[in-house]
C-alpha cells in the first residue's frame, strides 16, 4: 500500500450488497464513511430490489467480479480499513476472506443475515462461511438474532474473536451494547432507546463508522464509542421516508 499522510482521508473499502432504496448496504456505508471524513470505495456483492417495507429480489454477483472489484481498489488507491456486510453466497464469502487475509488492515465484519424488515439475506451455507471471516476480522458486530445464530456469547468465546454484541433489537427502554475482546473484561454502553420505525441500515451504519474510525487510527473502544454516537445522531435526524423501516439521516449529522 502507498503511504498516507496525516492530512489524507482514510481509505475505506465496503464489501456489501446494494440497497436500491439507499437506506442500508453500500449506500449507507458510502454516506457514513463520507460524513466521518473517509474516502469510500466499494465492492458490491449483490444487487437487491428493496425499500423500507422489505426485500423483493436479490441477485448475487459472481465471486470473480467481487474479487476484481477488491483488487481494483486495493491495487491502485490502497486501503486503510475494510467493512464487510451482506455477502450473497458461500463462494463470495470465501473469495473475500482470501483477499482480506493478504491486506493486513483493520476489518469490521457485520454478519448480515436478516434485514430490518425481516427478510432473509444469507443462506445457511453462507452463514457457515462466516467462520473464516470472523477469525480474520478485527471486530464482528452481530445483532441479537445474529449472535444467537452464531452460538451466543459462549460460541463467540470459543472462537476467541473480538465482537460487539448490539442490543438495538432487544426489548426494553434501554439499549445495551457490549464490546467483548479476548481475555479482557467486557465494555458496556447503555443509552435510552430512540423510539422510531426509521431505523433501516443501523447495523450497516455502525459497522462502516467503526471501520472508518479504525482507519483513522483509533483504538477499538474509542471507535465504537464515537460510532455509536454517530448512529444515534443519524437516528434522531431520520427524514421519515417510506412506509416501513425508513432510512437514517446521515446527511444531517454534524
Amino acid at each position: 500500500m502507498s503511504e498516507v499522510s496525516l492530512s489524507d482521508p482514510p481509505r475505506i473499502l465496503s464489501i456489501a450488497g446494494s440497497d436500491s432504496s439507499g437506506g442500508a448496504g453500500i449506500q449507507a456505508d458510502i454516506k457514513t464513511i463520507t460524513m466521518l471524513g473517509g474516502y469510500a470505495m466499494t465492492a458490491i456483492t449483490a444487487i437487491t430490489a428493496q425499500n423500507t417495507t422489505g426485500v423483493a429480489a436479490v441477485d448475487a454477483l459472481s465471486p470473480e467480479m467481487v474479487a476484481a472489484q477488491i483488487d481494483a481498489c486495493t491495487g491502485d488507491i490502497g486501503v486503510d480499513a475494510v467493512k464487510i456486510g451482506m455477502l450473497g453466497s458461500p463462494a463470495i464469502a470465501a473469495v473475500v476472506a482470501e483477499r482480506l487475509e493478504a491486506l493486513g488492515v483493520p476489518v469490521v465484519f457485520d454478519p448480515v443475515m436478516i434485514a430490518s424488515s425481516g427478510s432473509l439475506l444469507a443462506s445457511a451455507e453462507t452463514i457457515a462461511g462466516f467462520e473464516r471471516l470472523m477469525a480474520l476480522a478485527t471486530l464482528t458486530t452481530p445483532n441479537v438474532a445474529e449472535l444467537a445464530a452464531l452460538g451466543g456469547d459462549a460460541g463467540m468465546a470459543a472462537r476467541g474473536v473480538a465482537y460487539l454484541a448490539k442490543g438495538g433489537d432487544a426489548e426494553g427502554d434501554v439499549v445495551e451494547d457490549r464490546l467483548v475482546l479476548p481475555r479482557q473484561q467486557a465494555v458496556v454502553w447503555q443509552a435510552a432507546r430512540i423510539v422510531t420505525r426509521h431505523n433501516h441500515g443501523t447495523g450497516c451504519t455502525l459497522s462502516s463508522a467503526i471501520a472508518t474510525l479504525l482507519g483513522k487510527g483509533m483504538a477499538i473502544e474509542a471507535a465504537v464509542t464515537e460510532a455509536r454516537q454517530f448512529v444515534r445522531a443519524a437516528l434522531a435526524a431520520a427524514p421519515r421516508l417510506g412506509h416501513g423501516h425508513g432510512p437514517l439521516g446521515h446527511h444531517a449529522v454534524r
